[in-house]
């Protein structure tokens, strides 16, 4: 797929668009949310960032700050194909556990800002108090994490199992 022929251009047809557009709605910013939505419904492995751009009727710079975010946090993995300079994307067949496992990452950074915080704080009653009922929000925060990803795969495996997708 590192080339297509015009026969072979993806068109979204109105209710695919209708789709994208309802699940942007519900996402902030909705520039992400229709790029997931888009990655999600569309019969493809991945996308470039020029075809995303075309199908969303969006500017490269939004489509590449979009994209850039959702990486960042787990919603979708950049993808790269052999002799092609230009940027493609996919998202995982699970992107939700995909993102509470990538959380986790956040989490672990987070915690290293609030301690620094607190060994900025000293002794001060107010801040102190306020970092260190962030650390242990964090925490608890962490370990709760672990407990819904395992959680959720043992559901979503459960519930793919038998074919229908449904509970």
């Amino acid at each position: 797929m590192t080339s297509q022929t015009p026969a072979e251009e993806l068109v979204l047809g109105p209710a695919v668009e209708h789709f994208v557009e309802q699940f942007a709605l519900t996402w902030s910013p909705r520039m992400e949310g229709r790029i997931i939505a888009l990655l999600m419904i569309v019969d493809r492995p991945y996308l470039s960032s020029q075809e995303i751009a075309r199908l969303l009727k969006a500017s490269a710079g939004a489509v590449s700050t979009g994209t850039r975010r959702l990486v960042e946090v787990g919603f979708i993995k950049r993808h790269s194909v052999l002799g092609d300079r230009h940027h493609y994307f996919r998202v995982e067949d699970d992107i939700w556990g995909s993102f509470l496992a990538g959380e986790r990452a956040y989490l672990t950074h987070l915690r290293a800002v609030i301690d620094e915080g607190l060994a900025i704080a000293g002794d001060a009653e107010g801040p102190h108090k306020r970092l260190v009922n962030a650390r242990n929000y964090n925490e608890w925060l962490a370990g709760y994490h672990r407990k819904m990803l395992a959680d959720w795969e043992a559901y979503r495996d459960a519930h793919s199992a038998d074919g229908t997708g449904e509970p």
